[in-house]
């Protein structure tokens, strides 16, 4: 017997590397934006502990880890 994969199987594992490529590239976009607005508010309204890049970006993990959830479910129940 043949042990290749099947076209279809192997374009299934494909279309999963891609979707879940692009879910980190999403992922790691919304936390360098958090992380960027925190530091350019603290340029703009100086303190002494950066606490506007600190809450933005946990803020930003905490968002981009709700659409990883949100994402996987999605795609979990295809």
């Amino acid at each position: 017997m043949n042990q290749q994969k099947s076209p279809k199987k192997k374009n299934r594992s494909l279309n999963n590397y891609a979707k879940f490529s692009g879910i980190a590239i999403q992922m790691i976009a919304i936390i360098g934006g958090g992380t960027y607005l925190g530091v350019f508010l603290d340029e703009k309204f100086p303190n002494k502990h950066s606490l506007y890049t600190v809450i933005c970006s946990l803020f930003a993990v905490v968002i981009s880890i709700y659409f990883v959830i949100k994402q996987i479910i999605r795609i979990s129940n295809r």
